[in-house]
């Protein structure tokens, strides 16, 4: 690359001689996402598409973006799970009424989407908690029963409000 590079119409044949002469050298072989497509190319556009490939590349979570009616509807739902290895069930009940203090908050001053939530029931969530521990390990293909029917039962409350 010592040579000077030619100005005007010989551009384009010194660039193509300069990338055939790397392709023979071999300095384009084995670069990472070889063969892959180029991302993004089929992606519907949106304004934030660098914030998601960000996001997904690092393997954070996009769940804190999200409107506080969403991540707390979201949060009801994962509330089986989130409870599910905690100690005893004063610390259950702790949790619930940390979510609940959050949901009503809401509630009291909603800002973004309207999205139908109520506060969770303490007692059935303790009921399952301890359904769940009793219970012996079973096949992470089946959920269990009781955290099945509450989460109909807690499907059914969000139809009605």
């Amino acid at each position: 690359m010592t040579e000077r590079k030619p100005t005007g119409a010989d551009w384009e044949r010194w660039v193509d001689r300069q990338i055939r002469e790397a392709q023979e050298r071999g300095e384009f072989d084995d670069l990472p996402g070889a063969g892959k497509p180029l991302p993004g190319l089929h992606r519907p556009r949106d304004e934030q598409w660098w914030l998601r490939d960000y996001l997904r590349r690092e393997g954070v979570s996009a769940d804190p973006l999200l409107p506080e009616s969403l991540r707390l509807r979201k949060e009801l739902e994962r509330l089986p799970d989130r409870v599910r290895g905690l100690r005893g069930e004063k610390a259950v009940r702790e949790h619930v009424a940390e979510l609940n203090a959050q949901i009503e908050a809401w509630l009291r001053m909603p800002v973004g989407p309207y999205v139908p939530i109520g506060p969770a029931d303490a007692d059935e969530v303790v009921e399952a908690w301890r359904a769940a521990r009793e219970a012996p390990a079973e096949p992470a293909q089946a959920p269990p029963p009781e955290r099945v029917s509450w989460l109909s039962r807690l499907r059914r409350r969000w139809r009605r409000t």
